[in-house]
């Protein structure tokens, strides 16, 4: 089918208490990795790409690649930009085709945040696009951004921030990190209840790459509608090619690597989707 928004994806999720997966995809390996994946177990599934992602390949060529894959699915597809490092490449995404934007402004001060997003979010609604911005710094590195600490979301100023932006969904910190932890992650899950109370919008949670199954299905009941997962998609995937590359180093045929990559990307989404409990929730 033709690609859609996030909103009935997260909406839906909202109301049935699951979270959507969302994946980060880098070339077309992992694109249909995903899309195999949400067919097989009839799952909503969003594909992220990043600044640096778009950098490398283009907002046209990705939004070409998924939108190609997703016309051959029976299950709902949306692409999604994540990260969205200034306003002017929200807006060139929506414009390539993208059915889903975030702008992340999480480096600026509050209202320097709520400026920027309100921005894109203006302009989304007009597209009837759906807008995530993020309060609060995930800590790790993601593209070009990184925080030391982690800089947990107030859940008084996440309410102050969606009703001023607009924005259709909101990602969170609660002790989370980009990129693989070094020690065991402590989450202030406490938190995440608080802002539930108070933020109508669904909430995204970010850094899962690395939590245990436990941890995310706990964020999921608590309220999250929307997970995140890129590190862990490109370590298995990396994995794969390198295991084909040492049994027979003579391999010459990028296909033949491919296919061991999309086989481990596919099998991770597929238990990552359980987790999110988004199986059997296409429709």
């Amino acid at each position: 089918m033709p690609l859609v928004t996030s909103k009935e994806m997260l909406l839906n999720a909202q109301k049935g208490g699951y979270a959507v997966g969302a994946f980060n995809a880098e070339n077309m390996e992992m694109v249909k990795a995903i899309i195999q994946a949400a067919e097989e177990l009839k799952a909503p599934v969003m594909i992220q790409t990043t600044p640096s992602t778009v950098k490398y390949g283009t907002l046209d060529t990705y939004a070409g690649i998924v939108a190609a894959e997703a016309a051959k699915a029976s299950v709902p597809v949306c692409l999604h930009l994540d990260h969205g490092s200034s306003f002017e490449l929200a807006v060139q995404a929506m414009d390539a085709g993208y059915t889903s934007v975030m702008i992340d402004g999480s480096k600026l001060d509050f209202e320097g945040n709520v400026e920027v997003s309100r921005k894109v979010a203006d302009v989304a609604a007009a597209l009837d696009i759906p807008c995530e911005a993020e309060l609060g710094k995930v800590g790790g590195k993601e593209d070009d951004l990184e925080a030391e600490a982690d800089t947990n979301t107030d859940p008084q100023e996440a309410k102050e921030f969606a009703e001023r932006t607009g924005v259709t969904s909101l990602a969170v910190a609660i002790g989370t990190a980009h990129g693989f932890y070094v020690g065991t992650p402590v989450l202030d899950k406490e938190r995440l209840s608080e802002i539930r109370k108070v933020v109508d919008i669904p909430l995204v949670l970010h850094g899962a790459s690395g939590l245990t199954d436990e941890d995310v299905a706990d964020c999921v009941r608590r309220g999250i509608c929307k997970v995140n997962f890129a590190t862990e998609l490109r370590a298995a995937y990396s994995k794969a090619v390198k295991e084909v590359l040492e049994q027979d180093p003579d391999t010459i045929d990028p296909k033949a690597y491919g296919k061991a990559g999309i086989k481990a990307v596919k099998e991770l989404v597929m238990s990552r989707m359980k987790v999110c409990g988004c199986d059997g929730k296409a429709c």
